[in-house]
Order: C-alpha cells, then structure tokens, then sequence
C-alpha cells in the first residue's frame, strides 16, 4: 500500500510538473502572439508614416492597404494574448507588459476602443490624398503612444 501511494504521489507530483511546463510554454507563446501583432501594427503604421512624413510618394491604393491592414491587426480578438500572469512583474524583461493591465482593466479596454475608432477613421480617409491621410494619423499616434504610455514598460 505505502509502494502505491508514493507512486501515485510522484506521478502527481510529475503530472504537476507537466502540466506546469505547459502553462509556461502558454504564457510564452501568448507574450510571442502579442510581440508579432505588435511588430506588424508596426509594419503597417510604418508605411503610413512614410507617406506623411514625404519620405515615400503618397500612393492611395498603398495607404488604404495599410490603413485597412493595421485595423484588420487592431481588431483581432487578441484576449489569449494576455494572459494573467504575463507581465513584468512575473516574466521580467521577457516582456513590455506592465502588470496594470490586468489591474485596471476597463482603462485598456478604452484606450482600444479610442485606437479602433482612429483606425476605422484612417480607413475612410486614407486613400482621400496626403492631405488626409496626414490628419488621421496624428490620433492614431495619440491612441498608440497613450496606451504604451500607460501599460508598456520602457526598454532596458
């Protein structure tokens, strides 16, 4: 009897184990998820700044593709992407996520709807000419650097 019970003690203990390892291969792929939906936000808002900034020809066709593009990123249900428990109180500079956006959840819920009411504004405008493109993509900026501000820790 004592032989089973510390069988089935060290098999809980290595299912534990397992079942841990897992839960940090989540959390590593949630931090990864979020790091590459960030890159192509970047992608995307990069091209358009171009363009604003002169340092590439305005192309509507380009712009409303780019515009369309950072919304369609914008607007995925990224919830598995955050998930509890992986921040910078717990994974360190493994990532930029500061644990208040777990805290405080409501204020990151409307700092995305301010970025997705941007957006949806850029799209309407960005194929209009430079002119417009240029006037929406200051409060795109604005929502961005709002909630990095907030919630993303600086880089080491």
């Amino acid at each position: 009897m004592l032989m089973l019970v510390k069988s089935l003690g060290l098999t809980t203990a290595f299912l534990c184990l397992l079942m841990s390892g897992a839960q940090a291969a989540d959390v590593d792929k949630a931090v990864a998820a979020r790091k590459a939906a960030m890159q192509l936000r970047g992608f995307y808002i990069s091209q358009l700044a171009a363009m604003a900034k002169g340092k590439v020809a305005y192309d509507a066709k380009k712009a409303t593709m780019a515009a369309n593009s950072l919304l369609a990123v914008s607007t995925l249900d990224a919830s598995a992407m955050w998930v509890p428990g992986s921040g910078t109180d717990k994974l360190g500079t493994k990532t930029r996520a500061k644990p208040e956006i777990w805290s405080t959840y409501p204020k990151i819920a409307d700092e995305g709807k301010a970025m997705t009411a941007a957006l949806e504004n850029m799209v309407t405008v960005a194929g209009n000419g430079l002119d417009a493109l240029r006037s929406s993509i200051g409060p795109v900026g604005k929502a961005c650097g709002s909630c990095h501000e907030t919630f993303r820790a600086p880089k080491n």
